[in-house]
Order: C-alpha cells, then structure tokens, then sequence
C-alpha cells in the first residue's frame, strides 16, 4: 500500500521544488533606466513569478510601477516604461513564501525618510524579524505589509545616522539573516550582502553605468560586462563619483548557498565566479561515480535536471535521450485546481516520449527531491510509457533540513527525507532504485576535495543542519505562528 501523500501546496502543478524568494536588480546613471531594469527582471523571472515592481528616480522625484504576476505582462508597453521617468532605477521579482501575495507586499519599498526617499528590495530572510518586528510595535512603529522588509525600513527610520549610508549600516547591524539589499535614493544606488555571504548579488557595467543584479544572466541580456561579485558582508554606493565600498560588519566565514548551482540560478548565469552549467554536469558526473546502475538511458526530469543528466550518462557512458517533454505554456496560474483536473497531474506539464522509453531500463536525473509528490507521479509517468526499469538518481543530498534564509521550505515534517530513509523513499516513490548524490561529492563537484565539517564552504543547511546564522524567530517559542506573516520577503 502506497503511504499517504502530503498535503498538495497551493500551486498544484509546481508542487515539488524548492522556490527561491525574488531577485533584484538595480541601474545609476543610465538613459534608459526603465526599460533596461524591465530586461533584467525579465532575465531574473525564474527567481520570482508572482510580483515585479520598478522605482525610478530623476534626482528630484521618484516614480513606481508595481504589479502582481510576470514581469512580461506588466511592462510590456511604451506607456508603462516612459512614466518611469529618470537615469537611474531599482526592480525586483518576487515569489511569497506564506500567505497570498497582495499589493501591499510588491517590492521595491518605498518610504519618505527625514533624508528623503528611499526604495528597497530584498533577496533573502531576516531570522530575527519577529523579534525585532515585536520591538518596533511596542515603541509605535506602525507597519503596512507583513515582510521582514519592512523591519528594515522602520530600522533605517529610528536610526540616529546622519547620512543615509550610516543609517543603512545601523539598521543591518541589528538584523540576523541572510540577505542581499539593493536600495535606491535620489543620488545613489546602494547594495550590501550579509556578512556570509549567503545570497547573490553581483556589480555590473554598460555605458558607463553601474548596475546591480542578483545573476549574471541579467547583465547578460543588456550585452553588460560582469564587474565582479559584492562581497560577503560588503556595502557598496554608486553614484556620481563612481563605485565605493565599505565593510562596516565584522568579518565572517563565506558560506554562500550551495543550493544556487543546484537548482535555483539559472543555468546559463556565472555566480561567485562558476558557471551554473558546468557545476551541474560536474555534480551528474559524481552522482554516476558514486551511484552506477545498469540501464539503456539517462532521461532528465526537464528541466531542471537536464545538466545533471548529461553529466550523467557522459560519465555512465549511456545514451541521454528526452524522455521526458515539458509543455512551457501550462503556467503556476493555469486554472483552479478542481478535482478534476488535479486527477491530470503531472500530465499537464509533462508528457512522455513513448517511442524512447518503451522498453528502456531508464535512468531519471533530477535536482532534488522535496515532499516527494512529483517524483511519484514522473516514475508512474514513465512505466506507463513501457519502461521495463526506472531508477531514479537525485542531484543533490537529501533535503531534510528546512531554510530559514529565504528560501520557500516546507516544514520539516513535509520534507520526504526527514521523514524515510532511502529505501523507503524509494518504496513511496516507486522506483526500482534510488541514489543521492553525497553531501561530500557535491562539494567535490564544486572543487573542494571533501566538505570540511568544521569550516564549510557553503550554505548547505538544508541538506546537514548546519545553520550558519542564528535562529532566533525559530527557538523564542512564538516564532512559528507570527513567522506566517513575516517570512515573505523576496
């Protein structure tokens, strides 16, 4: 008898991933700012797709466009982009992690400080923000979404800093978290990274002018030059003196999320200095030396595991062949998931490629396994096609461990493998074998010779328990009922 499944999350169809929380991307002194922040957010869509905002500056006065849905679909007009008057602007793509996502949730922020105004989009999650949110509404900050965002803002707002650099710092100082901030006042763009480091966020050049972005693939788009990364812990201003940096935190260990070359980046990006793509054909390769099988083919799940998969049957050896076909056009707002049409499943968006499978002992790649529910329904998928043999091969470790950093988790009781051990997640899926690739041949893949247990290259809390940044809104007792209103950052 087939365990019980999970609970279907609200988006039915998307159902079986980790979601990265938004992406940004920032311009100072550029023509045609507007319209080139509409570009780069539509390059960094993958990393939010449920809300897309713009704020612009002249010098004098500030304009915003804000919206639910794509990026496409909202600045998609001459109209739309010339009212974003001015030579220098900030955007952002958003996916929310609790609760609907409603206007007053879209990013950027904006606020009207005693220094003037200032916009702020975030990537990433305070762990400390009910703590600090609790504070602020005992001494009469008033709030007016439910991001941890926010806390930032009223932070800024109480700081005695005289200059907006120095309120920014004052504020940060006070957060936990990982975070990557892009902040746009009238004469500067500014953007910092917590002091490990843990999200993205890269400086770009085009004309002359600056930019930030949270991926190269968004300079990309522009035909920008990659300047280099922020810093772990690195506060930089454009403006029109030029670029300046500051490291106004405490030095801490680099623990970038590993999570990024996984899954989350985009394929064809460059972050912290390697390729995407390369990473996970590297980690494909270590799945097949650590895990072989004999079999006829390799077949991503698309398509998120198709670098992997290549790696994979290089190494193995095996043919790669598609499998599997994605249909791009069935989106994350389809329809209302009736019964009816929850009876379809997995079939909406993928459908498989009976002339390649049928007779196949095949071999599945794919990138993760969350609650479990996708890769049950792939598995049916394919042996229904008339696979003789379906074996499944996951490129990362087990996601046992939920993220508390900005990513969108399940809680641990919802996670697959903090609940089975392999052989019963294999049972509950219904594969003829299951292999992860190991926490040591991930890091193996991204160069190190093992993971080092006491000093870790990575974020890879998700996958050990090893959370690099304290938890305070996790162990205070009231944290998980008042989290649901705050963790919707990016």
């Amino acid at each position: 008898m087939t365990p019980s499944l999970p609970a279907l999350p609200r988006h039915p169809f998307d159902d079986d991933k980790l979601r990265e929380e938004c992406g940004v991307f920032g311009i100072f002194r550029h023509p045609e700012a507007a319209a080139h922040t509409a570009l780069g957010l539509h390059a960094l869509q993958h990393r939010g797709q449920e809300s897309v905002g713009i704020v612009t500056t002249d010098g004098t006065q500030f304009h915003s466009h804000r919206a639910l849905g794509h990026v496409g679909d909202n600045f998609n007009s001459a109209k739309v982009i010339q009212a974003l008057k001015g030579d220098a602007a900030l955007g952002h793509v958003r996916y929310s992690t609790q609760g609907d996502p409603v206007m007053r949730n879209v990013q950027p922020i904006f606020a009207d400080f005693a220094f003037g105004g200032l916009a702020l989009a975030h990537n990433g999650n305070l762990t400390n923000a009910v703590a600090l949110r609790r504070e602020l509404v005992t001494e009469g900050s008033l709030f007016q979404s439910t991001m941890d965002t926010e806390v930032i803002n009223h932070l800024i707002a109480r700081s005695l800093g005289k200059a907006v650099i120095d309120r920014m710092i004052d504020a940060l100082r006070r957060c936990e978290g990982a975070y990557s901030l892009a902040a746009l006042t009238k004469d500067a763009l500014i953007g910092v990274r917590d002091p490990f480091g843990v999200r993205p966020l890269l400086i770009g050049r085009l004309d002359g002018a600056y930019m930030l972005a949270s991926e190269s693939v968004a300079l990309d788009i522009l035909n920008a030059e990659l300047v280099r990364d922020v810093a772990p812990g690195e506060l930089v201003v454009i403006d029109a003196d030029g670029l300046r940096s500051y490291q106004p935190f405490p030095p801490a260990r680099r623990r970038f999320c590993v999570f990024e070359y996984v899954y989350f980046a985009r394929p064809d990006s460059t972050v912290e200095g390697i390729g995407v793509y390369e990473a996970r054909k590297r980690i494909g390769r270590e799945l097949a030396r650590e895990a072989p099988i004999s079999a006829d083919i390799v077949v991503p799940v698309p398509d998120s595991g198709v670098p992997a998969a290549i790696g994979y049957a290089a190494e193995a050896g095996l043919p790669f062949e598609l499998g599997i076909i994605r249909n791009h056009y069935v989106g994350r707002t389809f329809i209302e998931p009736t019964d009816q049409i929850r009876h379809f499943g997995v079939k909406l968006k993928h459908n498989a490629n009976r002339a390649t499978l049928t007779g196949k002992r095949v071999i599945l790649v794919d990138d993760s396994i969350v609650r479990g529910t996708t890769s049950t329904k792939i598995v049916d998928l394919v042996r229904n096609a008339g696979a003789t043999e379906v074996h499944m091969r996951i490129a990362s470790p087990p996601t046992t461990h939920s993220c508390f950093y900005g990513v969108d988790t399940p809680s641990r009781d919802k996670l697959l493998a903090a609940q089975h051990d392999v052989a019963s997640m294999a049972r509950f899926i219904g594969v003829d074998s299951l292999a992860f690739v190991s926490l040591d041949g991930l890091y193996r893949a991204m160069g190190e010779r093992k993971r080092d247990p006491d000093a870790p290259r990575y974020c890879d809390a998700c996958f050990s328990g090893d959370y690099p940044i304290s938890l305070t809104d996790q162990s205070d007792g009231s944290a998980p009922t008042q989290l649901s209103l705050l963790t919707e950052s990016a």
